[in-house]
């Protein structure tokens, strides 16, 4: 009995040893009370090295998401596509947004600053079976996608799926076959066996290489394509963080893409183990409500979060939208809110900012010459502002801070950037005073250290309401900025009880109103 006591002991010290690795693998690491992560999707990095020292970390932004570092197929027809970064021909570090001693100087500096790096990995499969051979990699090495030969890594025939996938085209054509998704071509991509210990070994050395550079954690493309299993033992064969900028024995954040709104047989539960799983749920539903379409009302999300149905919160990375469903790809549809509706995008960011629920992500794009077809976008393949031989224009920024040259820089619209600061310095309160009409006028609080106002409806807000917060004067930082002693936007009076009157119309280039601790005069 005895050697049963010690071999339950022994199982459960295991178990607590795997649900430890997981939870450790949704800790973002997050420096100086930061929060919120930007994704400046395709950005190069000696831009984004420049944009950690001189904006995000002056302006409280925890860390950024980066496009795949790693080499890929480069296509002139169509012209170099933003999606040639999600067809990986190996694990070299050159890619279009520059090379590993332009990544690592980046790393460095933007961890100097306290600011984070999450790398996109594309570890589900390698470029399409048609992307065919040669030297069009960014890299500029030889591969052959029809001989499924990447010798940079090495990958040969013998390390992708093809046997185990049992439709007629080699592709996914039933995603109601969870055998299917995971063992067939996403889209003709060519699906690496991830259950064979060799390619687990590959894959998790490109990761460690990035690890011990410094990046902080990882957004793992595709992972409803991939076995958990197999992911948990890769995952697993991860170095801990970088002692020079995390504290020992730290995990690598993990944060996986998958695509569950429901109704399929694989569902997002099965990740959460491994790390945080992208909520899509929210931004599809929350574009939906503030473009008050379905009878949607902004007054039902008074439980918004898991009172929605969402993942549970220690689980989820949210986001209005990302770089797939901002062109209508992935999930969500039309409803996504995206910077071409500047009004409700900012109100929808806003919202997701001064919400407790999950790990906050803020979109970056670059514009592109939309083409609407029978309600479908046929440029939605346009990849980032570039010169005329397909290198990636550089960032400049204008002298009110805004970005030019096709880049829309979301992050540093003054109505996203003070709410990211916002979230900060409310940060751990909890969801607190909540109002609203019945309609789509809400208003809620953090505690006592951060109150926010919504006037959604198609008529004047004018109202009196309990903040929670200590009395004073506060700037609004949604309509200026506290500057000095003064505010450059509205002013709102909280009396010593706590209550204030907030009028908001619903002409307002921005119809809400945020106030906090900071924002005090």
């Amino acid at each position: 009995s005895d050697i049963i006591f010690q071999h339950h002991i022994f199982k459960l010290f295991i178990l607590l040893a795997l649900l430890g690795l997981g939870a450790a693998q949704h800790n973002p690491h997050t420096k100086h009370g930061r929060t919120a992560i930007v994704h400046l999707f395709e950005w190069r990095w000696a831009d984004i090295a420049a944009e950690c020292e001189r904006f995000l970390a002056p302006n409280g932004y925890a860390g950024v998401q980066i496009s795949p570092p790693n080499e890929h197929i480069t296509l002139t027809s169509p012209w170099y596509p933003w999606w040639q970064r999600y067809q990986p021909t190996g694990y070299n570090l050159c890619s279009r947004s520059g090379n590993e001693n332009e990544l690592r100087d980046m790393i460095t500096r933007c961890n100097n600053v306290g600011v984070n790096i999450y790398v996109d990995v594309v570890i589900n499969h390698m470029c399409g079976a048609g992307g065919g051979e040669g030297t069009h990699s960014s890299c500029g090495g030889w591969f052959s996608a029809s001989r499924k030969d990447f010798p940079s890594i090495p990958f040969t025939n013998m390390d992708f799926n093809d046997h185990k996938c049992r439709t007629g085209s080699g592709d996914i054509e039933n995603y109601g076959d969870a055998n299917q998704v995971r063992d067939c071509r996403l889209v003709g991509l060519l699906d690496l066996a991830l259950e064979k210990d060799y390619v687990r070994g590959k894959v998790a050395g490109f990761m460690n290489k990035l690890v011990d550079m410094g990046v902080a954690g990882f957004r793992v493309d595709a992972c409803k394509h991939m076995w958990p299993g197999d992911l948990q033992n890769t995952l697993g064969r991860l170095h801990n963080l970088n002692t020079k900028w995390f504290s020992g024995g730290s995990r690598p954040f993990i944060y996986q893409e998958v695509i569950d709104l429901g109704g399929e047989p694989i569902t997002s539960r099965e990740y959460f183990h491994l790390g945080r799983v992208t909520e899509f749920k929210y931004g599809a539903k929350l574009g939906t409500i503030f473009r008050k379409w379905n009878g949607e009302k902004l007054s039902y999300t008074k439980s918004w979060g898991e009172g929605w149905g969402f993942m549970p919160d220690g689980n989820a990375l949210v986001f209005i939208d990302n770089h797939d469903n901002q062109r209508g790809h992935g999930a969500g549809g039309a409803a996504i809110a995206t910077f071409w509706d500047p009004r409700i995008h900012k109100m929808a960011v806003a919202y997701m900012l001064a919400h407790p629920y999950g790990v906050a992500r803020v979109m970056s794009s670059f514009r592109w010459d939309r083409n609407f077809v029978n309600g479908k976008d046929q440029n939605d393949w346009i990849g980032p502002p570039s010169h005329g031989n397909g290198a990636t224009k550089p960032v400049p920024i204008n002298p009110d801070q805004t970005c030019g040259d096709g880049w829309v820089c979301e992050h540093r619209w003054r109505q996203i950037k003070n709410m990211a600061t916002f979230r900060n310095v409310v940060n751990g309160q909890p969801h607190a005073n909540w109002w609203d009409n019945q309609s789509n006028q809400v208003a809620f609080g953090r505690g006592n250290r951060g109150f926010i106002v919504f006037n959604n409806d198609d008529w004047n807000l004018d109202v009196t309401l309990n903040t929670g917060m200590p009395g004073g004067t506060y700037c609004d930082v949604v309509s200026g900025n506290k500057d000095g002693g003064r505010c450059s936007g509205k002013q709102i009076q909280v009396g010593g009880d706590g209550h204030a009157h907030f009028k908001i119309s619903n002409q307002d280039e921005d119809p809400f109103v945020a106030i906090h601790a900071d924002s005090k005069l």
